[in-house]
């Protein structure tokens, strides 16, 4: 159990690291466990989207793709043609000793490499996790935020990522917001 208890403090770890791509941008943050969280809702989403996906296996795909970043960091665009981690040492690590060690190391590896439809699809979720956050951030004003969509874009493999992202751009971040409020009678404004 003290292996579990370790490994559950570090996945909680994943709070506390800020994702890095965002000082960059000059607008944004959000932490790796906030990312984890809506890359995994839009995971789910993507697979009612697509036929004989194993949505078992994506959903945690997505729930453990960053797990390794509790001890490398999270490494932007900028800073990874600088290091070199050695991320096979890091998987094993993160696995030692766990009851669950070799469907971890199965999960990690699979998602690392984009093996399999369902890695495909999770690391899509990745990259859709990251427009929304874009999106977001221009219609709160930050304007520079739209200069990163086309090169996340250009990210995606499945039509289905594809479209939503594109039904992502073309909604506005408050929308949904506005809806509930038109809906609601005027005594409950």
């Amino acid at each position: 159990m003290r292996s579990i208890a370790d490994f559950l403090f570090e996945a909680r770890f994943l709070k506390e690291i800020p994702r890095s791509g965002f000082a960059f941008l000059g607008a944004g943050k959000e932490s790796v466990a906030e990312h984890v969280y809506l890359t995994t809702v839009i995971a789910y989403v993507l697979s009612m989207r697509e036929p004989h996906i194993d949505l078992r296996r994506l959903l945690l795909l997505c729930l453990f793709h960053d797990l390794p970043e509790a001890r490398l960091g999270d490494l932007n665009s900028v800073q990874k043609p600088y290091h070199h981690p050695d991320t096979a040492a890091c998987i094993e690590g993160v696995s030692e000793g766990l009851p669950f060690a070799e469907a971890l190391r199965d999960f990690l590896v699979s998602f690392e490499g984009g093996l399999g439809k369902e890695a495909i699809l999770a690391r899509d979720a990745d990259q859709l996790s990251l427009i929304v956050e874009l999106k977001w951030l221009n219609d709160h004003g930050a304007s520079e935020a739209s200069k990163w969509i086309d090169g996340v874009m250009a990210r995606l493999k499945t039509g289905a990522a594809k479209e939503l992202a594109q039904q992502i751009l073309d909604t506005q971040s408050d929308a949904w917001w506005w809806n509930i409020c038109r809906k609601s009678s005027p005594t409950e404004r």
